[in-house]
């Protein structure tokens, strides 16, 4: 017989056990029952709360990929796919980004000053011993240098990148992962296969500081002079293998951003990041990979400024036209244009009956109704339960028979980022005009789109749907 796709198999099904976590069907027939019960109200919250702290410690003794995994996806709110039914869960996914592991003081020292091959009072003028932030990888620092600048230095834990590169040598397990999250969410198992082995690799590069300063040093050249997005400098005598310090990014946190700015500022915050998220492959062909509101910092002039780029993902110029095209045939209503671009991307086989499907233009219509809906588009919780629910909805069995491209493996997080940023900060924003003007296709309607398509003109950049110079 084989093994159910859903039962884990190989090392997470030694693991599991040991959290009293069973696979979705088992835990779906375990809901039924409770449901069945009287007055079960209790018994039902207490069983949610018990799983979702299970999946937390198991996330959490991972010290790897898992960890990584479940802390990229704290920033999504559950609550517009099941109500309070996955509350829980999220709120044991933030957990895991607010309480990860702190490396004692002096081993923090020892690693610097190795990593730098000299004491630290040689490079730092000050340097505060407690992380002003911690993650799956490592945590940073704020610190001084000699000539008087503020930095944040990233420092690696200890066998985080061993951990990390252990676990990807079984890419079952990152899949097995990707099944569990889906599944608890009624999404329709797509072929995740060429998927995991892009995040896999995306995953493997975040351990790399040396790369992740390169990726610093690009987008700091692609956004230059920009009116209103920032990145940081690396100061590279001050960086190694285990240490990055960048110079400081000055702003507010997502938590200050979201409950003491005013609404108009949020508006702007909100329309710089769609700029920046989907501005880099439009007129580069670069994808931010960690639109985690952790790694902005929104300032009170409106810009914002973008702090973490262990993740980035450089997108072939075929690819990366056909992603932008692909989205232009879903705003416009171009259904056969869509259906041609499908197999090009790696989306479905070619299988003419299945691109053709009503039901899977109609899903890829209403997934996307924050550009296809009237404009100025308002972010609210209500106003995009529908696009949500359109996508994890399981009777559109037609899904099932999708893959999920490496290419569009980190723009899925995207997507994402672009539903779960905005919605937070209640934005209302002219989300489709931000895309036309970018792709070229029509003039900017706000102020910040002439402020960005001044820039890309001046800067001699291309836009979306131009062909990028290899």
């Amino acid at each position: 017989m084989a093994p159910d796709p859903l039962i884990p198999q190989g090392r997470f099904r030694r693991v599991l056990p040991l959290a009293g976590l069973t696979a979705q069907t088992a835990g779906a027939r375990v809901i039924a029952g409770l449901r069945e019960r009287a007055g079960d109200a209790d018994a039902l919250d207490e069983f949610r709360a018990t799983a979702a702290q299970r999946y937390g410690e198991l996330f959490g003794r991972s010290k790897g990929v898992l960890m990584k995994a479940g802390q990229l996806y704290g920033m999504l709110d559950f609550a517009l796919v099941g109500g309070d039914t996955l509350l829980p869960y999220q709120q044991e996914l933030q957990r895991l980004q607010a309480d990860a592991p702190e490396m004692p003081t002096s081993l923090v020292l020892d690693i610097v000053a190795a990593d730098l091959g000299r004491p630290l009072r040689q490079v730092f003028a000050d340097f505060n011993e407690h992380p002003m932030a911690a993650a799956s990888v490592g945590q940073v620092h704020e610190a001084t240098l000699a000539d008087g600048r503020r930095v944040a230095v990233k420092v690696q834990y200890p066998g985080a990148a061993e951990a990390i590169r252990a676990d990807l040598l079984n890419l079952q397990l990152l899949e097995t992962f990707w099944r569990y999250l889906l599944g608890g969410i009624g999404v329709p198992m797509l072929d995740m296969r060429q998927a995991v082995r892009e995040m896999a690799a995306r995953i493997r590069e975040e351990v790399d500081y040396r790369r992740e300063a390169a990726n610093v040093d690009t987008f700091a050249t692609l956004y230059r002079d920009h009116p209103f997005i920032r990145v940081p400098e690396v100061i590279s005598e001050a960086s190694g293998d285990r240490v990055l310090t960048l110079t400081y990014m000055e702003g507010m946190d997502w938590v200050q951003a979201h409950q003491h700015a005013d609404q108009d500022l949020k508006n702007s915050w909100a329309e710089a990041v769609v700029r920046f998220l989907f501005g880099s492959y439009r007129h580069a062909n670069l994808m931010y990979g960690d639109p985690h509101p952790d790694n902005c910092r929104f300032r009170s002039d409106g810009t914002v400024a973008f702090v973490d780029y262990g993740c980035v993902q450089v997108v072939p110029e075929h690819d990366r036209w056909l992603l932008v095209a692909i989205s232009r045939a879903i705003i416009e209503d171009r259904a056969a244009d869509f259906f041609r671009m499908l197999p090009e991307l790696g989306f479905v086989e070619h299988d003419m009956h299945l691109r053709a499907d009503p039901a899977m233009w109609d899903w890829s219509r209403s997934a996307h109704s924050y550009l296809i809906g009237p404009q100025p588009f308002t972010y609210s919780r209500e106003s995009t339960i529908s696009a949500i629910g359109t996508f994890i909805n399981p009777d559109r069995s037609v899904l099932r028979h999708l893959s999920l491209p490496g290419t569009y493996a980190v723009g899925a997080r995207l997507a994402a980022a672009l539903v779960a940023i905005p919605v937070a900060l209640d934005a209302t924003i002219h989300t489709r005009a931000a895309l036309d003007d970018m792709d070229g296709v029509a003039e900017p309607a706000t102020e910040l789109g002439e402020q960005h398509v001044a820039w890309v003109r001046e800067r001699g950049l291309p836009f979306g749907m131009d062909r990028h110079n290899p």
